[in-house]
């Protein structure tokens, strides 16, 4: 039995670009099964229950790439710069995860969340416990959510009791793969925190295990605030004479030597990448998860939006980086990186931030042959956002906005989880 909605249709077809049908339908059970004008489509299945949203956008179920499920109930703490920040909150609030209970508790409240903002697909970190892992999977289950997850794994600089050993980040990462990726819609995503908070050895044996499950994800923090970058910089030196091996002294090249960068590896910000870096990640094809209002929060800096997705082979999506990020609304996050566009001086358009919330995200994911766009085959991944329901300012002005463009843009900055009035993932919801 086939389900359907009705509505404005909206999907991106690539950069900058989307196909719109102003009365669309779309039929799905699981998958979508056609869509296309409400004229052309309805007669094709006679005895549908069609969901009518007329006055209503359908969307892409928006892809989050970049998440920290264990700190939702953390954020909007006060702020500092990045490392004291971590010290003073976040490893705080990673400890309580040891208990299995409380791991599963925040999972489910995490999933509902990423439910009532539209979001059907997420890159979600864990903490150093691997029942993390497990509370996270298991809750995205229940609710059809497309979820890539992994233990982070941390073995200095960080509370002894959020430490792991390489040998040890190295064998329950293998047996959280084992027991969940490629489950359903679940995959594993091999996760060092960061490169300070990981030895060489437990980054090189995190690299040998993506040799040996070469289709898992990978995901990690690159370049996010200055301070870092010259940490890294000092912890992990050059060896000797390996400038004339080629080596590059820059923070991606220590992820590089550990043989963390390839296709599906996600690098959270990327603030203070050099052309070098930009252009090593776009041959290897990673993707980078931009995370505007953590940045901002932070004050980390800006992202040169532009100027990373102008790189051949990279892959841009966006992140709402909770807990340091300030909204789970990838409305919010839009909205975000357009203020940070305007501050780098390359400001991008309503279209341009539907695509990296949507099949940007997706394919930074390696996930767009699933999900990230409406089409006939893919995944029934959909949101459907009234922008009636938002506040007085945004119905006002999208009563008296002239173009789909207009629409878009007002929702990306005045819009939030108010305008969300359905959610669908793999066609349940």
């Amino acid at each position: 039995m086939f389900s359907a909605i009705r509505g404005h249709v909206v999907t991106p077809t690539g950069e900058g670009k989307v196909a719109e049908f102003p009365d669309g339908l779309i039929v799905y059970d699981a998958t979508i099964r056609a869509l296309g004008e409400y004229s052309q489509i309805a007669p094709q299945f006679p005895d549908l229950d069609i969901d009518d949203c007329r006055g209503q956008l359908i969307l892409p179920g928006f892809v989050d790439c970049h998440v920290h499920y264990p700190q939702l109930r953390m954020t909007a703490s006060p702020g500092h710069e990045l490392l004291g920040w971590l010290e003073n909150y976040t490893f705080p609030a990673e400890m309580a995860f040891a208990d299995a209970e409380h791991c599963q508790e925040v999972a489910e409240e995490f999933c509902a969340q990423l439910t009532a903002n539209g979001v059907s697909t997420a890159a979600v970190y864990a903490t150093v416990h691997p029942q993390s892992v497990d509370a996270l999977f298991t809750a995205a289950e229940k609710v059809g959510q497309r979820v890539l997850c992994g233990k982070v794994c941390m073995d200095r600089h960080a509370p002894e009791a959020l430490l792991d050993t390489a040998g040890l980040a190295y064998e329950q990462s293998g047996e959280l793969i084992e027991r969940w990726h490629g489950r359903g819609r679940l995959e594993y995503a091999i996760t060092p925190r960061f490169a300070p908070t990981s030895s060489p050895e437990q980054l090189d044996l995190l690299g040998r295990l993506a040799q040996e499950f070469p289709d898992v994800a990978i995901q990690t923090h690159l370049s996010e605030n200055v301070a870092e970058v010259e940490w890294v910089a000092e912890l992990f030196p050059l060896p000797d004479g390996a400038r004339n091996l080629g080596d590059v002294h820059d923070y991606t090249g220590v992820y590089e030597r550990a043989g963390l960068v390839r296709r599906r590896s996600i690098f959270g910000h990327g603030l203070y990448l050099s052309d070098s870096e930009l252009s090593r990640l776009g041959r290897a094809g990673a993707g980078i998860a931009h995370c505007p209002t953590s940045n901002a929060f932070l004050g980390s800096g800006q992202f040169g939006y532009r100027r990373a997705a102008a790189v051949p082979g990279l892959e841009v999506g966006l992140g709402s980086d909770i807990g340091a990020g300030t909204s789970l609304s990838p409305l919010q996050t839009m909205g975000g990186a357009y203020a940070a566009s305007r501050l780098s001086g390359a400001a991008v358009d309503a279209f341009e931030l539907l695509h990296a919330a949507t099949l940007g995200g997706a394919r930074a994911l390696g996930v767009a042959e699933h999900t990230g766009s409406l089409e006939a085959g893919k995944e029934a991944d959909i949101a459907v956002v009234d922008p009636q329901a938002g506040g007085a300012l945004l119905r006002s002005r999208v009563r008296h906005a002239d173009s789909l463009e207009e629409v878009l843009f007002a929702l990306w900055i005045l819009g939030d989880e108010r305008v969300i009035s359905r959610t669908v993932t793999a066609g349940r919801g």
